[in-house]
């Protein structure tokens, strides 16, 4: 059975038990600050399950792309070396919400594998929860005896809270499990061991393929265990494990989900799928899926976060590809096309954004093996420092993993060309080392919440008003490396919490003659949170919230503002324009968008010519609220890529000609209420995205009169005010014109300078104080005599206003032993300065030119030494 048709059957059958088909979020997780990425198909459901959020479809199904790469579930590791783990895979997923429980979930799981996709009874096997007396759980009897409605006595198992009790963390829902697995081995072997001794060992031919969740129980900070208000099913099968079963291989790699990206990595590499290249070959084929669909749903590769990990994910790519295959220059951007193509009509927002995709991934490549290139020459410049007795140290080898990338398998390999070993205990230190170190930057803990008042359903009120007055409904206390807080939950918060790219409101909360500042406001499951560092004297009493209205309104003016601009872009630039991220605050706003080349001037003044008349021309801001979703699409409005939206939005327009979007954010009643919108700075933040960063109102103001006077002040000191550039242009001219003549000078004195080296053994000594116009000349010089002898130490030293420079430069030939970064840092402190470089090139500058002659003899007592010691 192909792929494209598991899908369609998983769905079609729950669709025809009353479920509702809810399309894949976003696998970035931002609506979770606990989650970097969606990793179970429970995440988009988590405020329902809480009860933060009502229940409005009763019976859900799902296919839901997954991430596992960091934290708890984290499947990074075992990713190609076995042959069904995954970093992204697809969860289907059915889910009751206070509707029907365990006899119906286990009946239709029942039902679905052995009437749907055929799978034969007596080859599944089943685990329920054994139960647990510290938490002071019974045996599930109930699972056991519907089970054995369907299976004998000898295929239902019992196993631990750790098998069968699902968490989704420290804290939260919870709650007995019953895993589904199947024995997919020869017959031969069935008959030699029975499945049941093999169930939940690892083995790679009896796994699990589908877990039913009987989620009744949320575990509190303390540990205790406390009934949900409703019990819920949360259902999660692997779409690639049952593909592999449904179609009769014994590794998911085999299925048609990965074959056609395994038969373009062969046909990339020229090598087979053989036990050699297969590792490297499904790692490749794997960690682009996840970061393909990661960079559809919003998230490039990048230095921080969900970024961050991104970018580890595919540079792992890029080095199993350079490491094992052989592969030197880019190639995994080669794959986006194949991927694409296999999920045509499936996914479409990866067919919509493959240019981007390829774009991005070429340029991670490209810019990767720059780094790995740098990293090979940083291995073999290699020193004693480094490495002893034939031992290279662990903490260098873990610089070249943690820094430029390197493996430890290439940095054992590269070491073992060169005769040398590896300290792989001191890596391994270094690197447990630097997660404990991320883990206590990490670590937080959150008390349970108190809650004040259980019926009330709180509301966001602040488009209509800054200040109200409301009442606590729960609070919790959250401690992290930065001490203790709070977190209040308002009955009706004027405050809004930070999100699509607009910084949270700042204010105060006021109870009698307490007034507490409000640090900052998030959006977590559903709920607004308001974090002080204080709690009220009297938490049930009426408060006041008030928001600071002057910086609301600089943030609505540069939200406003940002609306105008993506407009302006796409009128002036193209339709091409699409939003790749934004940020908002009262000081600037910041706009990235697709686009592949640097904005012409022509283009910027056109940008802004269009948002100022925009203002100037008083438009209203009309906001339209509860907009059903395909309502708002069909009036011209585009969803972004990577965003959730619910079934009702929020549609902003200015002028709907010229600018509609979907927007939760704050803005203007009207445009000239901005003021005046000014560009400082266009730059490229990422292959195929550019970034505008602009101010508003009394920001830019200042901008542009700073920039008048600076000007103003050249025009002063050229006296030149009327033809400013004509005269800033001649001067370059004449600069340039200069520099010739004075590098043509240079180039005649070190020509006519002549020096002599002194022999110390077998090595030429260079050491001299010279006389030189300019400090470029100091190098021009030393390279001149640099490569007289096969073993030679330069070192010429000069001084230019009044600043000593040490230019030093040692033979390939002498290296490691003389080492020029090492040496040069050890005579820097003799010229009152620092110095260092490469092992073959060092530098110096210091503020004691009357240093210099006794850093030229530290030197040569140096050289004499190792001499006498050799």
């Amino acid at each position: 059975m192909q792929s494209k048709l598991i899908r369609e059957k998983f769905l079609e059958f729950f669709i025809q038990k009353g479920h509702q088909h809810q399309p894949a979020v976003p696998i970035i997780g931002k609506d979770d600050p606990s989650l970097l990425f969606v990793n179970a198909g429970m995440n988009p459901f988590k405020e329902i399950i809480l009860g933060n959020q009502p229940i409005i479809a009763p019976r859900v199904v799902t296919v839901q792309p997954c991430l596992r790469v960091s934290g708890k579930h984290n499947d990074l590791e075992e990713v190609g070396v076995d042959t069904y783990h995954h970093t992204l895979f697809e969860m289907l997923g059915n889910w009751s919400f206070g509707d029907y429980f365990k006899e119906a979930a286990i009946a239709w799981a029942w039902e679905l594998l052995t009437e749907v996709y055929h799978l034969p009874k007596e080859h599944i096997y089943v685990t329920i929860f054994a139960g647990d007396p510290q938490d002071g759980l019974p045996k599930d009897q109930e699972a056991a005896a519907i089970w054995a409605q369907y299976l004998p006595p000898e295929h239902i198992l019992s196993c631990g809270k750790e098998a069968n009790f699902w968490e989704m963390g420290e804290q939260g829902p919870c709650g007995p499990s019953s895993e589904i697995h199947i024995d997919i081995r020869p017959e031969a072997e069935r008959k030699t061991l029975p499945a049941a001794q093999l169930v939940n060992q690892g083995h790679p031919q009896v796994i699990e393929i589908w877990n039913l969740v009987f989620m009744q129980y949320n575990r509190q900070a303390s540990g205790r265990l406390v009934d949900l208000p409703h019990k819920h099913i949360d259902t999660g099968m692997g779409f690639e494990r049952l593909a592999m079963v449904l179609q009769g291989k014994t590794s998911t790699y085999d299925t048609d989900i990965f074959t056609p990206l395994i038969a373009k990595i062969q046909q990339l590499a020229g090598k087979p799928y053989s036990d050699t290249m297969a590792v490297a070959m499904r790692v490749i084929a794997d960690h682009l899926r996840a970061v393909a669909f990661a960079i559809a749903d919003g998230q490039a590769p990048a230095p921080t976060k969900a970024g961050y990990v991104i970018r580890r994910i595919l540079r792992r790519a890029i080095r199993y590809g350079y490491s094992h295959l052989g592969i030197q220059t880019p190639f995994i951007y080669q794959l986006v096309a194949v991927l694409v193509a296999q999920m045509e009509g499936i996914y479409p927002n990866l067919i919509a954004q493959q240019d981007y995709i390829t774009q991005c991934i070429q340029a991670e490549e490209t810019a990767f093996l720059k780094t790995l290139a740098t990293g090979l020459q940083l291995f073999n410049q290699l020193d004693a420092r480094d490495i002893h007795q034939g031992t290279i140290e662990g903490r260098v080898a873990f610089t070249l993993y943690d820094t430029y990338g390197f493996p430890l398998d290439l940095t054992l390999l590269m070491a073992k060309e060169k005769g040398l070993t590896v300290d792989v205990a001191g890596f391994q230190q270094a690197l447990q080392e630097q997660k404990k170190r991320s883990q206590k930057d990490a670590a937080s803990s959150q008390g349970d919440w108190q809650v004040i008042q259980r019926a009330v359903q709180p509301r966001f009120v602040g488009y209509d008003a800054l200040v109200v007055t409301t009442s606590i409904v729960q609070w919790r206390t959250i401690r992290n490396k930065q001490g203790v807080a709070y977190q209040l939950v308002l009955a009706a918060t004027p405050f809004y919490p930070e999100g699509g790219g607009q910084v949270a409101d700042v204010g105060v909360i006021i109870s009698g003659q307490q007034s507490i500042p409000v640090l900052d406001v998030q959006k977590e499951h559903g709920l607004i949170l308001h974090t002080v560092d204080q709690l009220l004297n009297s938490m049930e009493q009426p408060i006041e919230a008030r928001v600071d209205p002057i910086q609301r309104t600089l943030v609505a003016g540069n939200h406003t503002a940002t609306h105008l601009l993506q407009a302006a872009l796409k009128a002036v630039v193209g339709d091409h324009v699409v939003q790749k991220g934004s940020l908002v605050t009262p000081a600037l706003l910041r706009f990235d968008f697709a686009h592949s080349t640097k904005l012409s001037g022509a283009q910027i003044e056109a940008i802004e010519a269009m948002v100022n008349q925009k203002i100037r021309a008083n438009i209203a801001c009309v906001e339209q609220r509860a907009v059903p979703l395909e309502t708002a699409k069909a009036m011209g409005v585009q969803a972004l890529f990577g965003e959730k939206y619910g079934a009702e939005v929020r549609v902003i327009a200015f002028d709907p000609a010229y600018s509609i979007e979907l927007c939760g954010g704050t803005h203007l009643p009207y445009t000239s209420q901005i003021g005046f919108f000014k560009i400082i700075r266009e730059t490229a933040v990422a292959s195929g995205i550019r970034r505008i960063e602009a101010l508003t109102a009394c920001k830019a103001q200042e901008f542009v009169t700073q920039q008048a006077a600076t000007l103003n002040a050249i025009a002063a000191l050229l006296k030149h005010p009327k033809a400013l550039v004509q005269t800033v242009e001649k001067l370059l001219r004449e600069k340039k014109q200069l520099q010739k003549q004075l590098t043509a000078y240079q180039t005649q004195t070190v020509q006519q300078i002549q020096l002599s080296f002194e022999q110390i053994g077998a090595v030429y000594l260079l050491l001299q104080a010279v006389q030189l116009p300019h400090p470029d000349a100091l190098q021009q010089l030393a390279s001149r005599y640099a490569n007289q002898y096969k073993k030679s130490v330069v070192l010429l030293a000069a001084t230019f206003d009044q600043q000593a420079h040490l230019m030093m430069v040692v033979s390939e030939a002498l290296a490691p032993s003389y080492n020029a970064h090492t040496l040069m840092q050890s005579i820097a402190p003799l010229i009152g300065g620092k110095g260092g470089g490469q092992p073959l090139l060092a530098t110096a500058r210091g503020d004691n030119p009357a240093g210099i002659p006794d850093a030229l003899q530290a030197i040569r007592r140096l050289c004499v030494s190792a001499h006498i010691t050799d």
